[in-house]
């Protein structure tokens, strides 16, 4: 049984921006563009049955689109590094939705995920990387940032056991309501201020 997720995919502009991060860290473990993803919620290896069940209740999420911004660099692991991320501006609506999704899977009774949430998406895998390197590696590209981008749906996705992450495969989509085109002008004229600006 593959592992399954909730997570927000990456728009290419965006992921364009992230694959520029590559390179420069002994060690590491480039994830492919393709593969770039938000992780909403971790599920796991679950039945069948117990899969259906979480898309059926999934089925009941109502939130609207919102924009968001990919932001800053970090890693995990202090000591031991063992991955690079990118980071997320702060958007009261990933966190709502994330939420959402987090108290369906707790009543299907899938256990919590013990690790408080903390939106990104892994850049790299780290293998034997030197605190140091990575501190380098980090502060190089400390500034980091995308253009806004808009979110119109959410995926449950899976992912077979591989080396580097991948590949992963949308199996369900839901979207989120009023991406209209408004809204997209206006985010657009947001990007246009913030190009501006820098």
């Amino acid at each position: 049984m593959p592992r399954l997720f909730t997570a927000l995919e990456i728009p290419r502009d965006a992921a364009l921006s992230l694959s520029l991060l590559r390179g420069g860290l002994p060690g590491a473990r480039w994830i492919d563009v393709e593969n770039y993803h938000l992780t909403l919620r971790f599920i796991g290896d679950v039945e069948g049955h117990v899969a259906d069940e979480i898309a059926n209740a999934l089925d009941r999420v109502h939130r609207p689109s919102f924009a968001l911004t990919l932001s800053g660099v970090g890693a995990f692991g202090q000591k031991k590094p063992h991955a690079v991320w990118a980071g997320v501006s702060a958007s009261p609506d990933l966190s709502a939705l994330q939420g959402e999704i987090d108290r369906i899977c707790q009543r299907l009774g899938i256990p919590a995920d013990p690790r408080k949430f903390m939106p990104h998406v892994t850049l790299a895998r780290l293998r034997n990387s030197s605190p140091l390197d990575v501190a380098q590696y980090l502060s190089a590209r400390g500034n980091f940032s995308t253009l806004p981008f808009r979110v119109g749906r959410f995926v449950l996705m899976s992912s077979r056991d591989s080396v580097g992450g991948g590949p992963y495969i949308v199996e369900e989509a839901w979207p989120l309501s009023g991406a209209d085109a408004r809204a997209a002008s206006r985010l657009a004229s947001v990007s246009d201020a913030s190009r501006i600006m820098r």
